[in-house]
């Protein structure tokens, strides 16, 4: 006799009691863009609800989606002045190191992750130093990391999450932030990173396109699964405490392959060009999309990610509290 799957499906009450994934506000880290200034909140218009925004309106932000239990943040900044090496956020007064200040004083209790890059902060747009040749000195880019990884602890980071795709950062970043007494700060590491079209909008945000070239040579071809799971299970070994894959769509088969091998937590991000799409087909109404969305995220966590790093964090919190 065959099965009959519509028996738990008929009733809803039935339907929540089998239902196999869910998403909570737990789930979400919401990204938020600084730059200088006071009382800035500019709309980037290839991402609607996105916004820079001055210190000021970070605070009014971090107030507003403490109301629907969204608690966790990670912080991106757009500084004035850039040079080759990113030196504004190598300082003690960034605007990295300032904002985190602020939320912390007027909200300890939020969660804070700081991006550990330099392709905001340097003139060339890439993710450290370049050398002679115009790619990315890898190792010497690592000691600039581990000083840039200290003002954010000292700061009062609750967790840092290095994006640049440097080899052996994990390491490096633990190795500092140990020796100056951050033994227990975090690390969640942009582990498989590919070298995505979907990043586009973000740099539009973080005004961080390079000036010439792109980021093939030091983030991940989009074709290589094992290659994927490798860097993952690499950053595991140097001791990251959370994983990441990047971006999260066109990548849910390695979600899953590196849940299967590693027991660490893993995070996605969701990222701009993502998030755009949906905005767009919303746009011009050719999708339901809150269904859409809350499909796409429930998609992610199914996939096996326990965090979901996401510009849409704020409206499914909304809509979770709805229901």
């Amino acid at each position: 006799m065959f099965k009959r799957f519509r028996r738990t499906r008929i009733n809803e009450t039935l339907r929540s009691l089998v239902k196999e994934t869910t998403l909570s506000s737990n789930d979400f880290i919401y990204p938020l863009f600084v730059k200088e200034g006071m009382g800035i909140k500019n709309e980037i218009s290839s991402m609607p609800g996105v916004f820079q925004m001055s210190i000021d309106e970070i605070l009014k932000e971090c107030a507003y989606i403490r109301t629907i239990g969204l608690n966790s943040i990670i912080l991106f900044a757009i500084p004035d002045t850039k040079d080759s090496i990113g030196s504004e956020c190598l300082c003690e007064h960034s605007i990295i190191s300032r904002t985190i200040k602020a939320i912390k004083k007027e909200f300890p209790d939020m969660f804070v992750v700081t991006d550990l890059c330099f392709c905001e902060y340097t003139d060339h747009g890439h993710c450290g130093i370049l050398d002679e040749n115009s790619t990315v000195n890898n190792d010497a880019t690592l000691e600039i990391s581990q000083t840039q990884a200290l003002i954010h602890a000292r700061a009062g980071a609750d967790m840092i999450a290095p994006s640049g795709m440097m080899d052996g950062i994990i390491e490096a970043l633990r190795t500092a932030l140990d020796a100056n007494g951050f033994e227990n700060l975090p690390i969640m590491a942009y582990s498989t990173k590919f070298a995505s079209a979907y990043y586009g909008p973000f740099r539009d945000v973080a005004e961080s396109s390079p000036s010439k070239g792109d980021r093939k040579m030091y983030q991940m071809d989009p074709a290589n699964r094992l290659e994927a799971i490798e860097e993952s299970l690499e950053d595991e070994r140097q001791g990251a405490d959370i994983l990441m894959v990047k971006p999260a769509l066109a990548y849910l088969d390695v979600i899953r392959e590196i849940r299967n091998a590693s027991k660490l937590p893993l995070a996605i991000y969701n990222v701009s060009g993502e998030y755009a799409m949906l905005q767009a087909a919303k746009k011009a109404g050719i999708i339901d999309y809150e269904r859409v969305m809350m499909e796409t995220l429930l998609g992610f966590k199914r996939a096996g990610a326990n965090i979901i790093i996401s510009y849409h964090a704020k409206e499914a919190c909304e809509l979770l509290n709805k229901r």
